[in-house]
């Protein structure tokens, strides 16, 4: 069985991260993506650091699975090109900056013009509206906007501190994919399609909320988080290696205690109570890691694992690769790409026991399929070798 997006049609006018993931996550779940692209450069990650036969890490890693049509959309003849692919598809995602696509041509009007149930998607830093609209974004732009910094921090009186993966991207990606999906099943429903807006501002203030904001929660009731309740990492160094463990429930305390031999905290008065050994957290933690330190990573594993103590072992990528959980999972992959050679990267998270994923192909070299979809659209040869002349760059309006 093909994957659960199977027969769905996406076209992608996005680059760097945020928009590519998401693409690509449906493209995993079977869609035919096909990824529109400058002729003069493509997707600003296909010239990445880390690269081997003129494929970047960045690029294989968010654009597997698409078919790639380099056009000059400042050329009318590419301009119909994509708009008689509009016509034949399901999903139209970009992330210029708000206005670009209108001033191009190709916003929302101009494209229901030929597709009227068309899921019109727009990816943005700061979101369409307000005074940072037009303004460029990075990650750390949103991450210091959002309140993320700061949270990473651990409090409002700290130096902020980045977390150092792009969350936002990536969160922004997840985000989108999904509200994708939804907007696909409400057209299956009602027969119309909408615009789905999203920015990866929105995307991140939406993510702290569900743990990060309880001290704005309370309207009349904020208070500044100026005291963080800990800055003492649940990561804690043994004689050899790092390792993590946590304890909630009085259930884990006691078995903590056991595990490390200190039957004589149980009556601590600090401890008595989650909400004390929340309140004395620099307390208990900085005993907990005086004790880890006297022994091995390996001993304390399987000490704490014998009593019931959630923990972990702490791994770089390169040992997290070749963890035997992560090689039962099966999450980590390695395939043949045509040119780039073997490669690794992660299936799809997600597993479906009907419609399962499956890679149908790395992530293409730039315009690669170009011949074949305009062939798919119609084109005749003659049409085909008039428009694959074209080798102007759109860039700048980016």
């Amino acid at each position: 069985m093909p994957g659960p997006l199977h027969g769905y049609r996406i076209v992608d006018l996005t680059s760097m991260i945020s928009g590519p993931l998401a693409t690509m996550i449906l493209a995993d779940q079977g869609a035919d993506v096909i990824k529109v692209e400058n002729p003069d450069g493509g997707d600003h990650t296909r010239l990445a650091n880390n690269r081997r036969n003129g494929f970047s890490a960045s690029f294989l890693n968010n654009n597997r699975n698409k078919r790639s049509l380099a056009l000059d959309l400042k050329d009318p003849k590419a301009k119909d090109v994509l708009l008689r692919l509009v016509a034949t598809a399901d999903v139209f995602v970009q992330n210029f900056r708000p206005g670009v696509a209108e001033r191009m041509g190709f916003g929302e009007d101009a494209l229901r013009a030929v597709k009227p149930d068309l899921i019109y998607v727009s990816i943005s830093g700061f979101s369409e509206n307000g005074p940072f609209a037009g303004k460029p974004v990075y990650d750390p732009l949103v991450q210091a906007m959002s309140g993320l910094a700061t949270i990473q921090a651990g409090s409002d009186t700290e130096r902020p501190r980045l977390v150092r993966t792009i969350v936002p991207d990536k969160l922004t990606a997840i985000s989108a994919a999904q509200a994708i999906t939804a907007a696909l099943l409400a057209r299956a429903r009602s027969g119309q399609g909408q615009h789905v807006r999203i920015s990866m501002l929105e995307a991140v203030v939406a993510f702290l909320f569900a743990s990060d904001m309880g001290s704005q929660t309370f309207v009349g009731g904020e208070f500044p988080q100026q005291e963080a309740a800990s800055f003492i990492d649940l990561i804690y160094e043994t004689s050899t290696t790092y390792i993590s463990a946590a304890v909630q429930s009085n259930k884990e305390w006691v078995a903590l205690t056991r595990a490390l031999d200190k039957p004589a905290w149980l009556d601590d008065p600090r401890f008595k109570t989650p909400a004390l050994r929340q309140r004395n957290i620099d307390a208990r933690l900085t005993m907990t890691q005086a004790v880890l330190l006297t022994r091995t990573a390996d001993h304390w594993l399987d000490r704490l694992t014998t009593e019931g103590v959630p923990c972990a072992p702490v791994l770089t990528r390169s040992e997290m690769i070749r963890h035997p959980q992560i090689e039962a999972t099966g999450i980590v992959i390695e395939t043949e790409h045509e040119t780039a050679g073997r490669i690794r990267g992660a299936r799809p998270a997600a597993r479906f026991s009907a419609t399962p994923t499956a890679l149908r192909r790395g992530g293409p070299a730039l315009g690669e399929h170009t011949d074949s979809i305009l062939a798919e659209l119609g084109y005749g040869a003659a049409e085909i070798a008039v428009l694959g002349a074209v080798d102007s760059a759109v860039a700048s309006d980016v």
